[in-house]
């Protein structure tokens, strides 16, 4: 150091003008530092030969962007430190390392490219020592050894070589410089120091960055203080538990708490749950541990845990995907159905085309004992999937679809998580019954909440209120079924896919009865059909006579009390065999309920034969309409509804605007009261597609012509006499063949309506299409050959 020092001094007055540039980066070089560089560039690499082979010195300028590889002239600070190279060493990569020194500020001036090289022009930056140090130069100078001592003392590292050189030094230059070269500081701050040329303005500066630092490395060993303590406390804690549970292993005690907090801590893992489900899971078992075990909040928490872990967030059964495997299920468990079942293979069909579909959202609509229920179970078994089923007859909370909130006494969640919870898989078949007979009252709508629960692009994040997490249900097949669907409100409607199911004829019912019902009842009470037969005249009977209904329950009630008399006659000992025949069936079940109509043995004036729609199919009524002396006023009776009334009065008024063509004498009207009467008038009776049936019984009551006995008619009709389309036509003709009758009128409009009637049901049916109220008439009443 010493013999550099001595050759510093000797070339001190010798420094040239002109001095090749060294671009550095990431450093500034300060006069009086010994430092190696590694030189990489070419034009680096050719600066130091140039150096070398002139007088060893260089001038170092710092670049201002360390990432350019080539800086230019203007990408170089323009002050910098002069410097002799002191060793030189050229490595195996091509890369030269060089050992250099620095000897004296200098600024540059004229910097171009020469060779291939950046050379300067230089100007050499004087420094002087003040002569005598004033206090206030003294008192800087040793504030700042001060500080560079509390920052060594702070943990910041500082070779002891340096630290003896710093401790000697009274020159404010030579202090200001040594400092600012090994505190670490970034480019820009050395630079700027560097560029400072009064000496104790320097000091100041370099004081001023040291407080900074200094403070910096207060708060960070603050820090460090508060994260060591963290662990050390953690470590404590872990190490106190461990030792707590081997004494409890020794004295043979087990912790019931920390056995259930594992036991939970297991389950959601198992559970395979969505990342914000396992992290409301996780928090609320961490919750748990910090609670007393006995007390109510840990027992809620706890059987909300229960829930979380108990749901089946990722369990799925695998879809029984054979279409002819489906359609054989579907087969064996239903009689016709064709629609339906073509609905649920179209479904299997596309599932197998797109696994990501989402689930349908069926909905069937028909009478009561038609199958609807029982076809979900059937729809399941098809599928290979669970069945869920959720009656909502009745249902008015809200909270049995939501679920109630946790802070309420005996909360749980609503009826649809836990069906899913019961299925144990989240896709199962959800069978939601009785959907149009949903109440409202003060505690909610739960149509309403169904909404989402049926909206394919709302369910994947179905929000129970006791779970308050989201569950995907999109993956559930929802069925609804109903007997009307006037009664579902629209938007309720509108999510779903609507599928009609009519009543049965009598010939599907004795295909059901041989295939379904009769051996099902016999498996139940016992017997074989060794033991019991009834024949197909018997059956015939039984259906038509001891049962009139759209669906079979009745008729497998029927059945199921001929089998526990014959029973009974097996268990007295009296036979062992039963042939049940036309004659042997009153025995059994007394005499038949239902007998042929009587009153329509003849063609009568005012009587007319009209068809019905009601929830459990279709039926006949008989429309009667009398004369009487009064004074034209109308008296309506048979329980009629409003509809029923108005279609009534508009009957009157198109006979009367028709009265010259139906050849009625026009006085009749103020001279004659007219008596509609709709019998069983115990039963209430709506509806608008009586209109056609009121005006001709009207009309024939009026002109005194019978009306035709074997034909029924159904149809809306308007004051100008034009027919206007009905509803339930299927169910109205099965009600009307059921009661012997082959002629039927209805609107022209419903011709559409005929392709829904099954072939063998139509084959024996006479239809007369009408649009106006004159040619119905024309075809109802049976005016003379005359006339």
């Amino acid at each position: 150091m010493g013999e550099a020092d001595k050759k510093i001094d000797e070339k001190e007055l010798e420094i040239p003008e002109v001095l090749p540039v060294l671009p550095v980066r990431d450093i500034v070089v300060f006069p009086y530092m010994i430092i190696p560089l590694f030189v990489g560039r070419e034009k680096s690499i050719s600066s130091i030969d140039s150096s070398l082979s002139t007088n060893r010195m260089i001038m170092l300028l710092t670049q201002k962007d360390l990432n350019t590889e080539n800086p230019s002239i203007d990408e170089l600070y323009h002050t910098g430190t002069v410097g002799l190279i002191m060793r030189m060493l050229k490595l195996p990569d091509g890369r030269v390392k060089i050992l250099v020194q620095g000897i004296t500020k200098a600024r540059c001036f004229n910097i171009h490219e020469k060779d291939n090289i950046f050379v300067a022009h230089i100007q050499k930056i004087e420094e002087r020592k003040p002569d005598v140090l004033s206090l206030e130069v003294e008192a800087l100078i040793r504030s700042v050894k001060e500080q560079i001592e509390k920052a060594l003392s702070l943990g910041k590292t500082i070779l002891p070589d340096i630290m003896i050189v710093i401790e000697n030094l009274d020159d404010p230059g030579r202090l200001a410089d040594l400092v600012a070269s090994n505190i670490g500081l970034k480019t820009e701050q050395a630079q700027h120091i560097l560029e400072i040329e009064d000496q104790v303005v320097r000091l100041k500066r370099v004081s001023e960055v040291l407080n900074r630092e200094i403070e910096l490395l207060i708060v960070q060993q603050k820090i460090q203080t508060e994260a060591r303590g963290e662990i050390d406390k953690t470590q404590r804690e872990y190490f106190l538990r461990e030792q707590l549970k081997a004494i409890q292993k020794e004295l043979g005690d087990i912790d019931e708490k920390m056995e259930e907090i594992r036991e939970f801590k297991k389950k959601i893992e198992e559970a395979k749950m969505p990342d914000k489900v396992q992290k409301e899971a996780e928090k609320q078992l961490k919750r748990l541990e910090k609670m007393h075990p006995d007390s109510a909040e840990a027992a809620t928490v706890r059987t909300y845990l229960d829930w979380l872990v108990e749901l089946p967030w990722s369990k799925s059964t695998k879809d029984n995907l054979n279409i002819k495997t489906a359609r054989k299920v579907l087969n064996e468990d239903h009689y016709d159905l064709e629609k339906i079942k073509d609905r649920i293979l179209e479904h299997l069909s596309v599932k197998k085309l797109n696994p990501k579909m989402k689930g349908p959202i069926l909905c069937f609509i028909g009478p009561p004992g038609v199958g609807k229920t029982s076809l979900g179970k059937s729809i399941a078994r098809a599928l290979g999937k669970e069945f869920v089923r959720m009656s909502l007859g009745g249902v008015r909370d809200e909270a049995e679809i939501r679920g109630h909130r946790r802070t309420y006494v005996g909360a749980l969640p609503g009826r649809i998580i836990q069906g899913i919870k019961q299925a144990g898989t989240n896709n199962p078949v959800f069978m939601l019954d009785e959907v149009d007979k949903i109440g409202t009252d003060f505690r909610g709508d739960p149509s309403s909440a169904l909404l989402e629960v049926l909206d394919p692009e709302q369910n994947n994040s179905f929000v129970d209120h006791y779970i308050a997490v989201a569950f995907d249900l999109t993956k559930v097949m929802f069925i609804t079924t109903g007997n009307i669907a006037d009664t579902i409100p629209g938007p309720l409607k509108d999510r779903m896919e609507i599928i009609s199911l009519s009543g049965y004829t009598a010939e599907e019912k004795v295909g059901i009865a041989k295939n379904y019902l009769i051996p099902k009842q016999y498996q139940e009470h016992g017997l074989t059909k060794g033991v019991l037969r009834i024949s197909s005249a018997a059956l015939n009977l039984l259906i038509t006579q001891y049962t009139r209904e759209a669906g079979v329950r009745n008729l497998e009630r029927t059945i199921a009390k001929l089998c526990r008399k014959v029973a009974k006659h097996i268990a007295e000992g009296k036979r062992r065999k039963f042939l049940i025949t036309n004659s042997s069936l009153t025995k059994y079940l007394g005499a038949p309920r239902f007998l042929p109509e009587e009153e329509m043995k003849k063609d009568e004036v005012g009587v007319a034969t009209g068809l019905a729609w009601t929830e459990s199919g279709g039926d006949i009524i008989y429309v009667e309409a009398t004369t009487m002396k009064g004074k034209g006023t109308l008296t309506i009776t048979g329980q009629l509804g409003e509809v029923m009334k108005e279609s009534a009065h508009a009957a009157l008024s198109y006979v009367r605007s028709r009265a010259k063509e139906l050849g009625i004498n026009e006085d009749l009207f103020s001279e004659k009261d007219i008596h509609i009467h709709v019998p069983a008038g115990a039963i209430p009776k709506d509806g608008p597609s009586a209109g056609i049936t009121i005006t001709t019984a009207v009309a024939s009551a009026l002109i005194g012509i019978p009306i035709h006995k074997g034909i029924a008619m159904t149809g809306e009709v308007t004051l100008r006499g034009t027919v206007l389309p009905i509803g339930g036509l299927k169910e109205k003709t099965l009600a009307a063949k059921r009661h012997g009758i082959r002629k039927i009128i209805i609107p022209n409009r419903n011709q559409k309506d005929l392709d829904d009637i099954p072939k063998y049901i139509r084959k024996d049916m006479e239809f007369v299409l009408c649009e106006t109220m004159d040619y119905v008439l024309e075809v109802a009443l049976k005016r003379p050959a005359a006339v």
